[in-house]
């Protein structure tokens, strides 16, 4: 089955030096970019992270820091990665919870100012976990009846997940091939910021997540206790979560 597109989706799939969304750098990007008409691109680069890679994660995904040190760095690369997403839609293999969170750290180090505002994202995984409870190479094997060869290589876990979501619509007629629909579907609950540090509560409205203000109303914080602000725009949160609670702050500014 091929996807049913009102605009472009790009797969895409991240080697990184750790899983600290705040704090670890991009080694592999790999983008495959699917467009409604049913053409395809896809554009996969080495990046210099410009700090070392634990030799515990080059034991996972084979880059060493010698690999990459004569690759361009991703404030090098920011211009061509966000021109090839910015007019589509997202789609990974546990994305929501760390690629594009961690995605967007690097674009907004670089001076791009991205959000998903115009856009959405399908998670492969929470569609396979939902269904199945396995992982990527289990996900391959189930859907489409192939191995995964190269398995932690961005290019070949970017390939894996477009052809595991195609087979997923195929095996599950409930699922609707639509973006939006599959974006609804694969959303864990409803976040303000990809690190999940701001949510929604039942009225819409947003709450902090964490530490002393947890499950209090954002707005209500910021104007009873306005240093609360101060100190986490001064902290190492990361920079999506900053932005998005400045523009609570201006929202709340731009109403009285």
């Amino acid at each position: 089955m091929e996807l049913k597109l009102s605009r472009p989706i790009c797969f895409f799939d991240l080697e990184t030096t750790g899983i600290d969304i705040g704090k670890d750098r991009i080694v592999e990007i790999s983008i495959f970019k699917v467009f409604p008409n049913g053409n395809k691109e896809s554009k996969t680069w080495l990046v210099n992270p410009t700090i070392p890679i634990p030799p515990q994660t080059t034991e996972v995904h084979g880059i060493t820091d010698e690999k990459v040190a004569n690759e361009p760095t991703f404030n090098e690369l920011a211009p061509q990665v966000y021109n090839m997403i910015k007019d589509s839609d997202l789609g990974g293999f546990n994305s929501d919870r760390f690629d594009i969170p961690l995605l967007a750290e690097e674009l907004l180090r670089a001076g791009v100012d991205f959000d998903m505002k115009n856009k959405v994202s399908v998670d492969v995984q929470t569609i396979f976990h939902k269904m199945e409870e396995r992982t990527l190479s289990a996900a391959l094997k189930f859907y489409c009846g192939k191995s995964l060869e190269n398995a932690h290589s961005a290019e070949a876990d970017t390939m894996a997940t477009y052809e595991i979501l195609k087979a997923q619509l195929d095996r599950y007629p409930e699922l609707e091939n639509d973006m939006k629909s599959l974006s609804e579907f694969t959303t864990r609950k409803k976040i303000a910021d990809f690190a999940g540090m701001i949510a929604f509560d039942k009225d819409n409205e947003e709450i902090f997540t964490f530490g002393k203000h947890k499950g209090a109303k954002v707005e209500k914080v910021l104007e009873s206790e306005p240093g609360y602000f101060s100190w986490i725009q001064n902290a190492d949160f990361p920079l999506y979560t900053k932005k998005v609670l400045t523009a609570i702050k201006l929202r709340k500014l731009n109403t009285k």
